[in-house]
């Protein structure tokens, strides 16, 4: 939960809910407010206060004094004075008089000249907060990157001079650093007609289902063709991906198709200087491709014309800070506020996009089936009756003896996956009398070893323990649980004595790895990418991965499966996957190689059973008393499902609730949360309670 602002400046706030308060100390360039001249045109202006406060979430009037008058335009970053301090904000627009009736106080300062609020991001930024039942400026903290002035100077240039021109309506300029447009979606029936739809200005939405990580086929490639083909139409694009590795391999392929000065990047990890030199550049016009991670959805791109998301079932797109937005539905809002296109792409579908292809919303783009058998690998699944016949301790076999003969058999021709589902030595491990999991002095987290030479430790807070006595029964051995990465590549060492092992799991990601032999052991997420692909894969772990209690337990564990899948080389080049689970319905799904049709099955059982995507669902979560009185200063309509409050952290003491809104009735139940956040706040209503909309991490 996010931490409550300090009492003192709560009060501060709460006490000037109008800054036009005669303040003595909100005047530091003049005695009284008579003497600061006010400018001639539009002399009031609307401000965004940059608070939290809920009660805060809405524009202030303040004076705009003559000396400002030129800097102070729509968009400007501003100091104003607000209950005896100096805040930040945003001026959204001017006006000749104030509503409010009272003497206004002025703008202290406007921080630099470029206006970084555009219109359309404040327009989203309040439909977002609307949206998720939050503050348009926790909103904007995401969307606008923190300020740097140095970088302001080196770009002070006028908007016209550096503003970039439009590229000339032609594909064969695409053809000049690269490949011509549609040669990575061969073999998808409806790819041809979605590029000529972008190619001509158009705003077609779609959902992609790729089938290749690696190659010319590459999804990286699609989406760089789909981007070009926006550019050559004389429009702007966003490209939202979910980590760092992606948005390399994106990068590569737009330098390939429309060269290196096409496009900014942006993400935090290129530092805060490079970060906004990037947005700075697209708020002048200079670039009008953004590629980035969850914050680039907000892209100030000019003359936008198409919205691109891969991978959106990555939790990692979700905003951990409030109001807990998601990548995927800001750039829904963006495309129907500003009519651009839209592209959601993945080697899975989401049941929130499979929702949207019911609804014809978005039009799916797929393989045909006869291309799908020779653009994908041979998969196999231990769960099968046939294997189950042939080795029956293939049951219970973490690595059976298909998985073992398939990797001893590829590794003649190139390298070997294995993906496996926790990084570390022994991540899980219990006491050998009690069977009691061992857990931390400190906190009461879990204790794991991360190497063979080192102490337990805890995965929570990492303090060492060296001589662990079991709470329960007071035994000091241990039973070893789950083996994670670093165990099974010792394992799988002495399995295969002649051959290399790699690892590539936690703080050792590895991006590519050599086209020799090798048995390349990775966490989900972290699989590196073979050239030539790999010659196989064996996906282990798999009950682990289906046994986690979360709602969308099979859908990530299909999507993970898809995602090592899809390094693998064809079958038709000897590429075989080995899945190691008993679930028939994901393993299945796998084994045919259909995501559309399990992501269908999946939103039919939500939809029978009311759940998210099917509902939205509201989660309030504080001290018992809070969330009781919260939930009843709602007034919910008789349709909305009310569960709870029920004890979600028994140390901190607190409670949650869950509310289920059907979709008629979301838009005024998110209205009435927000006015009873913002009235609570104000009135000191008892603790504060957190809001979270559609958490996927919730159910």
């Amino acid at each position: 939960m996010k931490a409550a602002e300090p009492a003192a400046q709560a009060g501060a706030e709460q006490s000037a809910m109008l800054p036009g308060l005669d303040l003595p100390e909100s005047l530091p360039q003049a005695k009284n407010m008579q003497d600061v001249q006010e400018a001639d045109e539009g002399p009031v202006a609307q401000v965004i206060v940059d608070s939290s406060l809920p009660h805060l979430d809405r524009l202030f009037d303040y004076r705009i004094p003559a000396e400002l008058d030129a800097q102070a335009q729509p968009g400007v970053r501003v100091k104003v004075r607000f209950g005896g301090q100096e805040l930040s904000g945003y001026l959204v627009s001017r006006g000749e008089a104030s509503a409010s009736g009272r003497r206004l106080k002025p703008i202290s300062r406007v921080l630099g000249e470029l206006p970084v609020l555009a219109p359309e991001i404040l327009d989203c930024a309040r439909a977002v907060a609307e949206r998720y039942a939050g503050t348009v400026s926790d909103v904007l903290r995401v969307a606008v990157p923190p300020r740097v002035a140095r970088v302001e100077k080196d770009l002070a240039v006028p908007a016209a001079e550096t503003q970039e021109p439009a590229p000339e309506k032609s594909p064969e300029t695409a053809t000049e650093a690269g490949s011509p447009l549609g040669t990575a979606f061969a073999g998808y029936p409806r790819a041809a007609a979605f590029l000529d739809r972008l190619a001509a200005g158009e705003s077609p939405r779609a959902a992609l289902l790729s089938a290749r990580g690696y190659g010319p086929e590459a999804w990286h490639r699609q989406l760089a063709e789909a981007i070009a083909a926006c550019y050559l139409s004389g429009r702007g694009v966003i490209a939202v991906v979910p980590d760092q590795r992606d948005l390399e391999l994106l990068c590569a392929s737009v330098v390939e198709a429309l060269g290196p000065e096409s496009f900014v990047r942006l993400t935090a990890e290129d530092g805060p200087s490079a970060r906004y030199r990037a947005f700075l550049r697209l708020v002048t016009g200079e670039r009008r491709i953004a590629l980035g991670n969850r914050s680039a959805a907000f892209a100030p791109v000019q003359d936008l014309g198409l919205l691109c998301c891969w991978d959106d079932g990555d939790d990692v797109l979700l905003e951990r800070r409030a109001p807990y937005q998601h990548a995927r539905e800001v750039l829904l809002i963006r495309a129907q506020q500003q009519s651009a296109a839209l592209l959601f792409a993945g080697y899975a579908r989401t049941t929130e996009v499979q929702r949207l292809v019911e609804r014809q919303w978005v039009q799916p783009i797929e393989l045909s089936r006869s291309e799908l058998r020779m653009l994908t690998p041979r998969v196999l699944s231990t769960s099968d009756s046939y294997e189950l016949g042939a080795d029956p301790a293939a049951a219970s076999a973490r690595l059976p003896h298909r998985a073992w003969l398939t990797a001893q058999q590829a590794l003649a021709s190139g390298p070997v996956l294995v993906q496996v589902a926790r990084a570390g030595y022994f991540p899980a491990l219990f006491c050998q009398q009690c069977r009691e999991p061992t857990r931390c002095r400190e906190c009461a987290g879990p204790l794991g070893q991360l190497s063979p030479a080192e102490p337990l430790s805890c995965r929570w807070c990492g303090t060492p323990e060296y001589a662990f006595r079991c709470a329960s029964c007071g035994s000091a051995q241990l039973r070893r649980g789950a083996a994670g990465a670093g165990r099974t590549a010792e394992e799988l060492g002495r399995a295969f004595p002649k051959t290399s092992v790699i690892t590539s799991s936690g703080d050792h990601v590895k991006d590519s790895v050599p086209d020799r032999p090798a048995l390349v052991v990775a966490t989900v997420g972290a699989e590196p990418v073979a050239a030539e692909g790999y010659a196989a894969a064996l996906l282990l772990d798999g009950d682990r991965l289906l046994s986690r209690e979360n709602l969308r337990t099979g859908e990530e564990t299909l999507r993970r499966w898809l995602a090592a899948a899809a390094l693998v080389r064809p079958r038709g080049a000897g590429g075989i996957v080995v899945c190691v689970a008993a679930d028939v319905a994901a393993s299945a799904a796998l084994v045919r190689w259909d995501p559309a049709g399990f992501a269908e099955r999946e939103l039919a059982q939500r939809i029978e059973l009311g759940l998210p995507p099917a509902a939205r669902v509201l989660a309030l979560t504080g001290p018992l008393a809070s969330v009781r009185g919260f939930t009843e200063r709602l007034s919910l309509p008789d349709e909305v499902r009310v569960i709870g409050p029920a004890l979600v952290d028994e140390r901190g003491g607190l409670y949650r609730t869950l509310l289920f809104i059907p979709y008629q009735q979301a838009a005024a139940v998110l209205v009435g949360a927000r006015a009873a956040r913002a009235s609570s706040a104000a009135a000191r209503l008892g603790e504060p309670v957190q809001l979270r909309c559609d958490g996927v991490d919730v159910l």
